[in-house]
């Protein structure tokens, strides 16, 4: 990472360079990174979200940056306004249009209950509801065969209720179009025709795979987020060419690959978990720079906490995910990055419910009004008011100064909702929240570590996000990890993690055909038209790729087994045509995944996955300066007192300026390291060194109780 700065205005006598920029947008706030591929030089910037308008908190952080979009020639983007969208059920008025006789699939679900002994258990509330979901006479069979032929008439009298009820978008699933698309295709072609204004989206244009419910809970999600998602990417290609932009416009999907503004348009799922993905991408390029095989990606911003995994050097990536939690959840069979989330990040509200208990998030402050300390209306407490009531935070130095923080408005707000309800004193009131946070936090590193068959505490945390490293050795030890690594620029890093991403191509096709009699031939005749329509893609795309790489892998499973796993098919696998390799790879997997495998077990193929990706230049980690064991005096920021529940009181504890550090430096804790957009707290016990790359590398002391 080369000369790394925070902020300041270009001056007017200063080139212009081309630059490639990335903005991620959470919660809270807005990051901006933009990176001049000619000198390896990097800006930052940081403003608070705007949620009202989201495309103003981006140029916010861009003039704060001293970037600007005419001299860009990429533009790459990740939000999160995708889920949110989802998850807070403010999305278009919706109409399904399905098989006669499977209008209720999308309600009925798989009829699993997650808990079976809780009392209080409650279904998954469908995005669309039953009287908007109309049923068309048709029917394919499994074998692609048409069954029933298309009743035009039927889709014409659907089309005079959608009409009727005002509808503002209109997802298509029919049983089967999986495999032949052809009656979805033409039903497209006559919504579009009757409802030329509504956002209309067919199952096999996102999801090529088999289960129907998967399929309908997928396209009726899109077609859900559809209208605000490509009103929001349409108002940003609008802003980005008012100020001179001439470049590409790419936002991230949820593999942490990129695609073009128009196919976000339209395929608005694939980027529900777009910025968190960027993050894990950014972990990963650390990981292989670091000669790291095993990390948990954690990064923690102002709403949220989400964990992702690089395990033997590779992110690793889902085929569906539930969104909104188990208990509840939607599915949604797109390719994605495994992240894990949790509704707690610094804006995360403390409150005490009717039972008296004390519960954090997943109700944040947002950016609008924020927590108590931004003094911006806001009156709840939060977890980021506890971090400056326990002296974590420099209420004079929040972003280099530049945000002042109220610490009495803090005070005021925990004692008037939590210390006082719970007959505590401000300061243990604030630690309990603390806890809290951290052990909520840490379901999400156990979900998404230990719940896939790995040994967490044999993985290093990589913390980020404006609040990761203010919390990262507490949840470190809540699992009994040993080691955390804070990135440079933590607050800013999935911004960073962007310029690691690929313009990037996902295809699927189920396949069922047992491993001993599938054919290597039959196989790469799958392949073959995926990876050429990948291949097409990225030429017409017109972004500079330094290099096309296409990878396979398949969906297998133990014949009579209900869910397959993904396994890696390696080129060699296809060159030797080793039938043997593969079925070892997949009993490998399954071991991994769930502690168990049957090598004797025959085995059958479900689906082919494959992924044309063309690779973009990167940034290259920047060597800092060499310094002695202790911190040079001039990364001395004084001392204050931090209230650590280790020892069980309050500390007298040096700071330090991050920039001021240097590679080899030793710190023993308690101690902070402060950097513009984030805090490092480093618990009593820890041991903090600075790698040859800036990188804070912390041993983690034992949890004391």
């Amino acid at each position: 990472m080369k000369k790394l700065r925070p902020a300041g205005r270009r001056s007017s006598q200063e080139s212009s360079p081309r630059t490639r920029l990335a903005a991620d947008i959470g919660g809270t706030f807005t990051d901006i990174v933009a990176f001049d591929e000619k000198t390896g030089r990097l800006l930052l910037g940081k403003a608070l979200s705007t949620p009202a308008r989201l495309v103003d908190g981006i140029s916010n952080g861009m003039e704060k940056a001293g970037a600007r979009f005419a001299d860009a020639e990429a533009f790459l983007h990740g939000s999160t306004i995708a889920i949110n969208t989802m998850l807070e059920r403010t999305g278009a008025r919706t109409a399904l249009l399905t098989t006669e006789g499977f209008r209720d699939v999308y309600e009925i679900g798989r009829i699993n209950r997650p808990d079976a002994y809780n009392l209080y258990f409650r279904k998954h509330v469908p995005l669309i509801e039953r009287a908007l979901r109309f049923e068309v006479r048709e029917r394919i069979t499994a074998e692609g065969e048409i069954h029933v032929a298309l009743d035009e008439a039927s889709v014409h009298a659907a089309c005079d209720r959608l009409e009727a009820e005002g509808v503002e978008a209109v997802a298509i699933m029919f049983l089967h179009s999986y495999v032949n698309p052809a009656h979805e295709t033409r039903t497209r072609e006559i919504v579009h025709e009757r409802l030329p204004r509504a956002f209309v989206t067919a199952s096999h244009e996102l999801s090529r795979e088999y289960r129907e419910f998967e399929r309908c809970s997928t396209v009726v999600a899109n077609a859900y987020i559809g209208p605000v998602v490509s009103r929001y990417v349409r108002g940003i290609d609008e802003r980005l060419k008012q100020s001179g932009f001439e470049g590409s416009f790419l936002l991230v999907q949820s593999t942490g690959g990129l695609y073009e503004s128009h196919q976000a348009r339209t395929q608005c799922v694939r980027m529900l978990e777009s910025g968190p993905a960027a993050g894990v991408i950014g972990a990963q390029a650390l990981c292989r720079e670091l000669d790291l095989a095993d990390a948990v990606a954690f990064d923690m911003g102002g709403t949220t906490a989400k964990a992702g995994v690089i395990y033997r050097g590779e992110a690793l990536t889902t085929g569906a995910a539930l969104i909104g939690g188990y208990a509840q959840a939607l599915p949604v069979q797109i390719p994605m990055m495994d992240i894990f989330e949790v509704g707690t990040g610094g804006g995360s509200i403390a409150a005490v419910d009717s039972s008296g208990a004390l519960k954090v998030g997943p109700k944040s402050a947002g950016a609008n009004p924020g927590p108590a300390c931004y003094a911006l209306g806001g009156r709840e407490a939060t977890v980021t008011d506890a971090n400056l009531v326990l002296g974590r935070l420099a209420a004079e130095r929040f972003l280099s100064g530049e945000m002042k923080l109220d610490a009495r408005a803090a005070e005021r707000a925990i004692r008037e909702h939590i210390a006082g309800p719970l007959g505590l004193d401000i300061i243990h009131a604030s630690d309990g929240i603390l806890r809290i946070a951290a052990t909520a936090m840490s379901y999400a590193v156990k979900a998404v570590s230990t719940e896939r068959g790995l040994d967490a505490a044999a993985f290093t945390l990589i913390a980020y996000g404006g609040a990761g490293p203010l919390h990262a050795s507490a949840i470190a030890r809540e699992i009994g990890m040993k080691r955390v690594i804070v990135p440079r620029a933590p607050g800013h890093f999935c911004a960073f993690g962007m310029l690691f991403s690929d313009l990037r191509y996902d295809f699927v096709r189920t396949w069922f055909t047992r491993l001993v009699d599938a054919s290597f031939d039959a196989i790469e005749k799958v392949y073959e038209p995926l990876i050429a329509e990948g291949r097409k893609a990225l030429a017409e795309s017109g972004v500079r790729a330094e290099g096309v790489v296409a990878a396979r892998s398949a969906d297998m499973r133990y014949i009579g087994q209900e869910h397959p796993v993904s396994v890696d098919l390696p080129d060699v696998v296809f060159r030797r045509r080793n039938r043997d390799a593969l079925k070892r790879r997949f009993d490998e997997e399954h071991l991994r995944r769930y502690g168990t495998c049957a090598p004797e077990e025959n085995a059958e193929i479900v689906s082919l996955r494959a992924s044309v990706t063309g690779a973009m230049k990167k940034p290259s980690l920047e060597r800092i300066a060499r310094g002695g064991r202790a911190p040079l005096s001039s990364a001395h920021r004084g001392k204050r007192k931090v209230y650590f529940a280790e020892p069980g009181r309050s500390l007298a504890t040096q700071s330090y300026a991050r920039e001021s550090l240097r590679a080899g430096n030793r710190i023993e804790g308690p101690a902070l390291v402060e950097e513009h957009a984030s805090t490092t707290v480093v618990l009593p016990g820890d041991r903090l060194e600075v790698d040859a790359f800036g990188n804070l590398v912390i041993e983690v002391g034992r949890r004391t109780k």
